[in-house]
């Protein structure tokens, strides 16, 4: 029921209002049944921006951090992501793939839409990074499609740091439906995988018209913010 009081009256018409965003390719989205809709993820908002102008109730497989922040905000935070139907996926540990896909999973048959950011973190720069395989192996094993979509300007509104968005018109697109109906039983086949993700990163990468870097974004980040440190290193008390 919060769902979609916030979604029909609190933020839903807020968000239309400040950001007027313009929406390209809703037809694509299934009306109803188990789908994957696959993003690039290039800021905060794009957790709510993109479920509140699509008909149908998505879930999003959320980093754990949001829900287990400390103090008022914390708790605030939590039951926020609670309330709108978000999962916490722990990302640490060799095991955090795998849950993340078996809670996907769990959505998928349901037959509802799962939301997704094979990026598997937030884009520190505005660029697209190498997906990571467990969208294809969802995919697959679930037998549903896959819906590209690309949030354009969004990176502009609320960079990486920015708490308050700036009020600046988005564009979101939807793609044509992926079908990997060819790979069915192949989801744990490496080469298999990899080509079905790269072959959604590369539909994202058509709708949004970034500039793409064929590495994690997780390790570009990590190695940038080292050399960082490296350069400038802390001063000896």
């Amino acid at each position: 029921m919060f769902y979609y009081v916030l979604k029909y009256v609190v933020l839903g018409p807020l968000l239309r209002l400040f950001f007027r965003p313009v929406i390209k390719g809703t037809e694509h989205i299934p009306e109803d049944g188990a789908a994957i809709i696959a993003g690039n993820h290039l800021s905060f908002s794009d957790h709510f921006l993109m479920p509140a102008i699509i008909k149908r109730r998505i879930t999003f497989l959320a980093k754990a951090e949001y829900f287990t922040g400390p103090g008022v905000k914390g708790r605030l935070t939590a039951a926020f992501f609670h309330s709108i139907g978000q999962i916490p996926v722990d990302r640490s540990g060799k095991n955090a793939g795998q849950a993340a896909i078996r809670e996907g999973l769990g959505v998928l048959s349901r037959g509802e839409l799962l939301g997704i950011y094979p990026e598997g973190t937030r884009s520190h720069d505005g660029r697209l990074y190498k997906g990571k395989v467990g969208v294809a192996v969802m995919a697959i094993r679930a037998q549903v499609p896959v819906v590209p979509c690309a949030m354009v300007g969004t990176f502009e509104i609320q960079p990486p740091g920015k708490v308050v968005p700036r009020i600046k018109q988005v564009t979101i697109r939807f793609g044509e439906p992926l079908d990997f109906s060819r790979y069915a039983g192949l989801e744990n086949e490496k080469a298999a995988i990899r080509a079905v993700t790269d072959e959604i990163m590369y539909a994202i990468l058509g709708l949004s018209g970034q500039e793409y870097v064929d590495e994690y974004a997780a390790k570009v980040k990590a190695a940038e913010q080292a050399d960082s440190a490296g350069k400038f290193p802390k001063r000896q008390r």
